[in-house]
């Protein structure tokens, strides 16, 4: 009769701890400062959040919605907005000429 001895390892590839960040996403904070006697010269702040994009907008996350380099419709509601506001200088304008 031999007693075997088993272990439980729980092995965690890549995919599953990158499954796990994005779904609960991580905060990445820090300041960088650049002083010469007590004068700062530079402060850069740093904040770099990672999750996913369902988990970003559970959170309130969502600039890539307006930045129009990086979505079609906020280009389109930029252009639709540029256009009402030369309408409106157009026609005071127009109203000044008429007067």
């Amino acid at each position: 009769m031999s007693n075997k001895v088993s272990h439980s390892v729980q092995t965690t590839n890549l995919s599953d701890i990158l499954e796990r960040v994005l779904d609960k996403g991580v905060v990445i904070a820090g300041d960088i400062q650049i002083k010469i006697a007590d004068i700062d010269l530079l402060t850069i702040k740093v904040r770099l959040l990672v999750a996913s994009v369902d988990r970003a907008l559970e959170m309130g996350i969502n600039w890539w919605k307006e930045d129009p380099y990086l979505s079609s419709t906020a280009t389109e509601n930029q252009l639709k907005q540029d256009q009402q506001q030369l309408q409106k200088r157009i026609d005071e304008l127009e109203s000044r000429l008429n007067e």
